[in-house]
């Protein structure tokens, strides 16, 4: 049985999907924790209900990025994790914390990369004119929004679209393909080679959302 460890900031949409789908497709895996940078987070609420241990390590509280970071890889340690998720994790994370956690960490970026790393990408999509947008699952490498792809979905870029019309159909399709990113890893069908994720069953890498 794998442990899943998984980092929120807010609402953690995509932690509930996750836990969802481990709980009602039967993963050989158990979500041990959620852990989030923010006691707000109200993501902590809908895992303690589920039965999930809850942990809150405050940025607030540290004077460095290097010092938080220490703590939260201490904290995560402490659940034993084969997998780490970010999940609405809003932390830039340091080379140590990423090394340490190195190929066993994944994020999901609401872009098709490598178009669109950072900050605001479904209005620097429709700016620039794409027909497509979408999301990508990727491994954590200490290159923000670099690392190597999982899966991707893609949807249209419909004409008269604002940022929050095609953030929700973006979302969507989040739900669908980050469980099944996670639920890949825990049961081994990723490998890495020469920065290339390979997928041991020939598993479709590409969803086609509406």
């Amino acid at each position: 049985m794998k442990n899943i460890v998984i980092l929120i900031s807010g609402r953690g949409s995509n932690m509930e999907a996750i836990v969802n789908a481990c709980q009602r497709e039967g993963w050989p895996a158990r979500i041990a924790a959620v852990i989030s940078n923010k006691a707000s987070a109200s993501g902590l609420q809908f895992a303690a209900s589920h039965g999930i241990a809850t942990a809150v390590v405050d940025h607030k509280s540290f004077d460095s990025r290097e010092a938080f970071d220490a703590e939260l890889a201490r904290v995560i340690d402490g659940y034993a994790p084969d997998v780490v998720v970010l999940a609405g994790f809003m932390r830039i994370l340091t080379e140590g914390f990423v090394r340490h956690f190195e190929g066993k960490m994944l994020n999901i970026h609401p872009s098709l990369l490598p178009s669109f790393p950072g900050l605001h990408t479904h209005q620097r999509a429709i700016e620039a004119g794409c027909k497509l947008a979408g999301a990508t699952v990727h491994f954590v490498t200490p290159e923000l929004d670099h690392g190597p792809i999982v899966t991707q979905a893609a949807v249209p870029v419909l004409s008269g679209d604002t940022e929050d019309d095609l953030a929700a159909r973006v979302l969507k399709q989040e739900h669908v393909i980050y469980p099944q990113a996670v639920r890949w890893l825990v049961e081994g069908h990723l490998s890495i080679e020469q920065g290339i994720v390979r997928h041991a069953q020939g598993a479709s890498q590409v969803r086609w959302g509406e």
